[in-house]
């Protein structure tokens, strides 16, 4: 018989294929990111169900747009069997895309049977018809329906897994686009399926009845889309507030995170520390066992940081961190307290001797060297190690303890490491009581200046001097600069006290200008951290202008060591110096890794040979003595006049003498005195002929007095 079809219900079948599709891609794109069992199964059989009415539905509403000469009806039982079969099919399509891994082999599987799965719902529903005599197939068109089946089971199986991704751009019009393609495909099996089929003549339908197609059709239709939509809708709101309650719970997580671990390192911070040792303590106690605390501060980190930048200053640390852990045993916890010290907490030793190979190897496994931004660095720690019990009971002693031995390790030549003994925190207290005096002493007038006098080397006319600082306390007494100056300069005090010794000088040269002295040129230490400082030429000019002290008396001593440390910025300050009038000496010569090409480069006015060299000539005879010429010899050539320290001795005075020596300066000559005896000194100086010699026995007599 002749079969015809409703346009417009066959339209609708297609819309419904479409949406039905697109329902599958959204419920399987949020079931996928469900991690609650419970939540997860629940949303599968809904969605089974939903999805399974929308495929039904297509096929019912494609079937009731077929009609033949003769009334047509189905099987309410049959009929029901396809919409099980739909369900399942959909269940089955919703389990295997929402898997974390679909294989090939699982694809092609489960594509086929879903294929075959759409096959037997589409013609479960055409048997509804109960046709006499029974519907013929055609062969081949009936294969093909089934191998479209097969084929779009497949494709929508890939689309759905490649979709089930939330975090994808454009997701939307991607599974519109999608759920298009799937619809088409699945249309096309169904009526590729109908025109398989051939209904003899006089074909009857025993399940018909008066039931108007189109006013069913458009019922199945408005109630497919109502579950459809509803469906959309609640996956919609449910993948709303499952997102809120994510991110919720990775915030809570994150700032968790942010609150026990180091955010640059990844390693456990200090409050997360504080608990393991609290931890340990306990269980220490419990079962008589021995622990240790590793404190390590990077040695010179602050150089990387200033010379190369803070984000390679990161990248050491994170570097370090890594190696760090790469030390220890897997029970241990490696944790930075911030900046550049980190903490190693060893549970469980046996003998002091396990923290000693701990010790060891860290050091060894940095000498090997770190990569920060493609160039090798050597950043080598200096540790301090204190052991439960004996060296504290507490996190605060522990800790505290494993600090002041650190500090010991620094002192000891750094790069090493010292176990916790109470003489340590002895030291560690005087090194807070100094440091609180120095909070005070600016305000309180602790601070003073002495002046060591400097000589011409060839009639030992007075020539100069060097500011030294002096600090007495009414508790203390006159603590030695040996003593407080590293601790000022640990402390960043050294700034500000830097600026009151450059002032002080200026007001002493005032002072001596206004009672008719001579004018003299007074030399000034400036320590590595003023050297750091990038308004410091600034404030020095606003210093001395200020006190109306022309520049050309003031000259600033650098030491080799900290001039060598980042010698191309030490060149360029040294030269803004020159330009500003300053003059500039490189002090305590022959102690550090000179290189005479940035020698060349500073331009300093004076060389300072340290006063190692100057006992040497009198200790090593003939050697020491060629050392101290070559010297000379080499500052004279770049230009530069020399100034021998610590001369102590008659037969110094004479070699330096015989070596053309400019200046020299030391006890036999004279000692740091106050501001009011240099000012006799000047005054005697002044009241002799300043082209002669100055009478030595009278000369030394002003100068023994303190």
């Amino acid at each position: 018989m002749q079969a015809t079809y409703n346009s417009w219900l066959v339209g609708l079948s297609l819309v419904v294929a479409m949406l039905a599709s697109y329902t599958a891609l959204d419920l399987s794109g949020h079931i996928s990111v469900l991690t609650r069992p419970r939540l997860r199964y629940t949303w599968l059989a809904g969605g089974a169900a939903a999805m399974g009415i929308g495929i039904w539905s297509m096929h019912f509403v494609g079937m009731l747009s077929f009609s033949l000469p003769t009334p047509l009806g189905y099987d309410f039982v049959t009929t029901g069997y396809s919409l099980v079969i739909a369900m399942l099919l959909s269940y089955s399509v919703l389990y295997v895309v929402t898997q974390t891994k679909l294989t090939i082999s699982r694809l092609l599987i489960g594509g086929t049977l879903m294929g075959f799965g759409i096959s037997g719902m589409h013609y479960t529903g055409m048997a509804a018809m109960e046709m006499q005599p029974a519907i013929h197939y055609d062969p081949l068109l009936f294969v093909t329906s089934i191998v479209i089946a097969i084929a779009a089971a497949n494709a929508a199986l890939w689309i759905a897994y490649i979709l089930s991704d939330a975090d994808q751009v454009h997701l939307v019009a991607k599974r519109i686009g999608a759920s298009f393609l799937m619809g088409i495909a699945i249309t096309g099996m169904h009526y590729t399926g109908m025109a398989a089929a051939y209904f003899p003549p006089g074909s009857t339908s025993s399940t018909a009845n008066d039931i108007d197609s189109q006013w069913l059709a458009t019922t199945i239709i408005l109630l497919t889309f109502l579950i459809l939509i509803i469906t959309l809708t609640l996956s919609r709101y449910d993948a709303r507030a499952n997102f809120l309650t994510g991110s919720v719970s990775r915030l809570n997580d994150q700032i968790v995170r942010m609150a026990t671990f180091d955010a640059l390192t990844d390693l456990p911070n200090r409050w997360t520390l504080i608990e393991r040792m609290e931890r340990a303590i306990e269980i220490s106690r419990r079962d008589g066992n021995m622990f240790a605390i590793l404190f390590m501060d990077l040695d010179g980190f602050k150089i990387i940081n200033d010379s190369l930048g803070h984000s390679t200053g990161d990248e050491v640390l994170k570097a370090f961190a890594l190696r760090l852990l790469h030390c220890v045993r897997g029970s241990d916890t490696v944790a930075r307290l911030g900046g550049d010290e980190f903490v190693a907490l060893l549970e469980n030793i046996a003998t002091t001797d396990d923290a000693s190979e701990m010790a060891d190897s860290i050091l060894s496994r940095m000498r090997q060297g770190l990569w920060a931004n493609n160039q090798p660095l050597q950043v080598m720690p200096s540790i301090g190690i204190t052991l439960f019990p004996q060296d504290g009971d507490t996190v605060e002693k522990l800790l505290k303890n494993a600090d002041a031995a650190m500090y010991e390790a620094k002192r000891g030549g750094r790069s090493t490491y010292r176990f916790f003994e109470t003489s340590m925190n002895e030291a560690a207290t005087r090194a807070l009581q100094i440091q609180r005096v120095l909070h005070e002493a600016l305000k309180v007038g602790y601070f003073s200046l002495y002046f060591q006098p400097k000589f011409r080397g060839s009639n030992s006319e007075l020539v100069g001097a060097e500011a030294l600082l002096r600090l007495r306390h009414p508790e203390f007494g006159l603590l030695s600069p040996m003593e407080f100056i590293p601790i000022a300069e640990r402390s960043g005090q050294i700034i500000p006290i830097g600026y009151w010794v450059v002032r002080e000088t200026c007001q002493q040269l005032r002072r001596w200008k206004e009672d008719g002295l001579p004018a003299i040129k007074v030399a000034i230490n400036l320590s590595p951290r003023q050297l750091e400082q990038p308004d410091l030429i600034t404030m020095m000019l606003d210093i001395v202008q200020s006190e109306q002290i022309p520049c050309e008396q003031i000259m600033f001593e650098i030491t080799e060591t900290v001039a060598m440390q980042d010698a191309p910025k030490t060149t360029d300050m040294i030269h803004k110096f020159q330009e500003n009038n300053f003059e500039i000496a490189i002090d305590d010569f022959g102690t550090g890794y000179s290189s005479l090409a940035y020698l060349q480069r500073f331009r300093a006015k004076q060389l300072k040979i340290d006063r190692f060299f100057t006992s040497g000539m009198d200790e090593c005879g003939p050697e020491g003595s060629a050392i101290v010429s070559a010297i000379i010899k080499l500052a004279h050539t770049l230009g530069m006049d020399v100034v021998a320290e610590g001369v102590e001795t008659d037969s110094q005075l004479t070699k330096l003498k015989s070596m053309m020596c400019d200046e020299v300066q030391g006890f036999l000559l004279g000692k740091p005195v106050t501001a009011d005896e240099f000012s006799k000194l000047l005054h005697q100086h002044t009241c002799n002929d300043l082209h002669l010699k100055l009478d030595q026995p009278a000369f030394n007599a002003i100068l023994s007095r303190k």
